[in-house]
């Protein structure tokens, strides 16, 4: 995806309520009614779409998780040994 530099003006009305320019709309993809997560921090407030969390959120496990390993595979074995266990002590 390609990313502008561009900086639109919107206008909060008076109960807080934002509108997300037409052009970020098309270019995040956006619907209405979809869940977006909103961040603050020092530079400002920071919007981020359910796919833009997933996507920064694996990338910062893989900082410390070597490609080769699934941790989702490691979940599944411990837990179906946790169910074994758990079935012999009846």
């Amino acid at each position: 995806m390609r990313w502008h530099v561009d900086v639109e003006k919107t206008q909060m009305s008076e109960n807080g309520r934002i509108v997300i320019p037409a052009t970020y709309r098309r270019a995040l993809g956006l619907k209405g009614g979809d869940v977006l997560t909103v961040r603050m921090d020092e530079d400002g407030l920071h919007l981020q779409t359910k796919r833009q969390a997933l996507l920064k959120a694996q990338a910062i496990v893989r900082k410390h998780v070597s490609a080769d390993r699934s941790l989702s595979a490691e979940l599944i074995e411990e837990r179906r040994a946790e169910a074994m266990r758990e079935e012999k002590r009846g």
